[in-house]
């Protein structure tokens, strides 16, 4: 058989979660500001795909088929991303890691995607990579980070269960692959669907807002992005932290966590518990 069944892939799940909370904190912290750049490239890409095609429709569409690229370099090249580790409830229900353990491969995974994401979108806004298409790529880096800081709670949060529910599956979905075409393909389609929808991934917002913050910095990007309405005003730190990544995290947890990992456990692992 080509493929690993659902059961299969929750016991596997059960090892590959173990190694994740016994892993080294340096170690750990260094691959997941790895997976907080390569998940920040899949933006990049998406980004300038979006805003050089045209119609726009159709832009958006063919960077919502490239940022995929971003959770294929997590899952193959070997890195820690936090999403994705919100299935360490599996082993957690298990009884095989402890809460503590989770917690802290959460909050050290968290932190080094935040610096992965941040360090490319310095990258990219100081190389002046995003002067691209006579500073469109700028306007549409500032418009969607002002669009991510005026979210209410309620959206942020919303959005984050449905864009993480997605993205766990993807995985979920990957880990029944035994080669590397099965594993891409497997993740594809999720992570476009939640690409396309417009929902909230912490990691991704990492980027995307934090390339708003740098990018507001540069006078050329700013006029640019002013001329066009952006409201230049709601990009920052305390909106990024607050009205952002703290309803997108909580929902992104809730949507891997437990409407996946959770659910999974229960269907797959709960009734062969002794």
């Amino acid at each position: 058989m080509n493929l690993f069944s659902p059961t299969e892939i929750a016991k596997n799940y059960i090892n590959i979660g173990k190694g994740k909370v016994n892993t080294p904190i340096p170690k750990m912290l260094l691959m997941a500001v790895m997976a907080g750049a390569f998940i920040a490239l899949g933006g990049v890409g998406a980004t300038t795909a979006a805003v050089g095609v045209k119609p726009a429709s159709v832009g958006k569409l063919i960077g919502a088929c490239i940022f995929p690229g971003g959770l294929t370099m997590v899952l193959l090249a070997g890195s820690e991303l936090f999403t994705g580790n919100c299935l360490l409830t599996i082993p957690l229900l298990e009884k095989e890691i402890k809460i503590s353990g989770m917690l802290k491969n959460w909050v050290v995974v968290y932190l080094g995607n935040f610096i992965g994401g941040l360090l490319v979108a310095a990258g990219v806004v100081f190389s002046h990579q995003i002067s691209l298409f006579d500073n469109g790529m700028a306007v549409s880096v500032l418009s969607t980070a002002a669009g991510k800081c005026t979210l209410s709670f309620g959206d942020a949060f919303i959005r984050g269960i449905f864009c993480n529910f997605l993205v766990c599956l993807a995985v979920w979905i990957s880990f029944a692959a035994k080669d590397v075409a099965g594993k891409i393909i497997g993740l594809f389609f999720p992570i476009m669907i939640f690409v396309v929808c417009g929902f909230e991934h912490s990691v991704a917002n990492m980027y995307y807002i934090g390339a708003g913050i740098f990018a507001k910095g540069v006078p050329a990007y700013a006029e640019a992005a002013a001329a066009a309405g952006v409201n230049l005003d709601v990009i920052t730190w305390g909106n990024f932290l607050g009205t952002n990544l703290i309803p997108v995290t909580l929902g992104n947890i809730v949507g891997g966590g437990i409407c996946v990992g959770c659910v999974y456990w229960f269907i797959y692992l709960r009734n062969n518990q002794k």
